[in-house]
């Protein structure tokens, strides 16, 4: 069994591996603090408020006017970014099966849009559970 674990983590480092080269391929400016700012954003612990914040985290290596350059005058090819995307493996179950993303949490949002056929009703707070 560890056998297999193990081809699977060297699996996966190298599908890591080929798309994180396939996306700073796309990068044509300023490529590597575009790269370095996309790692800094995955890695971000909460919310990002500011540029100048992302340029605190140990992820980013380069100092402001790295950041503030790569965001003017850094350049993205999006058509191959958008190839890149659509290249990557799905996620499947060990028999083959894809796994799907669903959103099942039970929070309310009585802030959503909804369509213009539904009821709307505002609710405040999150649903009760009535115990028998």
């Amino acid at each position: 069994m560890s056998r297999l674990n193990d081809a699977a983590c060297v699996e996966s480092s190298k599908v890591l591996s080929r798309f994180r080269n396939d996306v700073h391929a796309c990068l044509t400016r300023r490529a590597d603090a575009l790269f370095e700012l996309t790692d800094v954003l995955l890695c971000a612990p909460g919310p990002v408020r500011s540029p100048v914040g992302l340029t605190l985290s140990p992820e980013y290596r380069r100092g402001h006017g790295a950041l503030y350059s790569g965001l003017s005058h850094g350049r993205i090819d999006v058509e191959h970014l958008c190839n890149v995307l659509a290249r990557l493996p799905l996620p499947r179950w060990p028999e083959g099966r894809l796994v799907p993303a669903v959103d099942v949490s039970p929070w309310l949002r009585s802030d959503a849009a909804c369509s213009a056929e539904r009821l709307c009703c505002p609710v405040h707070g999150r649903a009760k559970v009535l115990l028998d």
